[in-house]
């Protein structure tokens, strides 16, 4: 019998959300003139620091929607029913404003997103969505 105290698991989900910022192949990249990309990261990164989760990645193979930025839910908007929003062509700074303003307040499934990112909102493929998910 052993004495180690056994390890909580750990919760399932993040506990905040989790905004991935696509930087590969065509996102990022001057194919999208007229955007300081490290600019808009950092900005992201700033404005949501203690809020959310903002991290980088390669190419989501989305490429005709670039910039693509993937906002994933808390545990808690998950548990609401929110669902991963992707978003595409997020190429100036009031888009990404009101990207920083609707997670702040709390993102997928606990806040509905401002109206205008409904322009900015795509599906991806089923393949692609799994890869974000791995």
């Amino acid at each position: 019998m052993s004495r180690r105290k056994k390890k909580a698991a750990p919760t399932p989900g993040a506990a905040r959300p989790t905004v991935t910022v696509c930087r590969g192949c065509c996102c990022g990249t001057t194919k999208v003139p007229h955007l300081d990309h490290a600019t808009q990261l950092a900005d992201l990164r700033t404005t949501l620091a203690g809020v959310a989760m903002v991290r980088r990645t390669d190419c989501l193979d989305a490429c005709e929607h670039a910039n693509v930025i993937v906002i994933q839910p808390s545990a808690g908007g998950r548990h609401a029913g929110g669902r991963p929003v992707w978003l595409g062509q997020v190429n100036d700074p009031d888009a990404a404003a009101d990207i920083t303003t609707w997670v702040n307040n709390g993102g997928p499934g606990l806040v509905d997103p401002p109206d205008v990112l409904d322009l900015y909102t795509f599906t991806p493929s089923r393949r692609v969505r799994h890869e974000l998910d791995d």
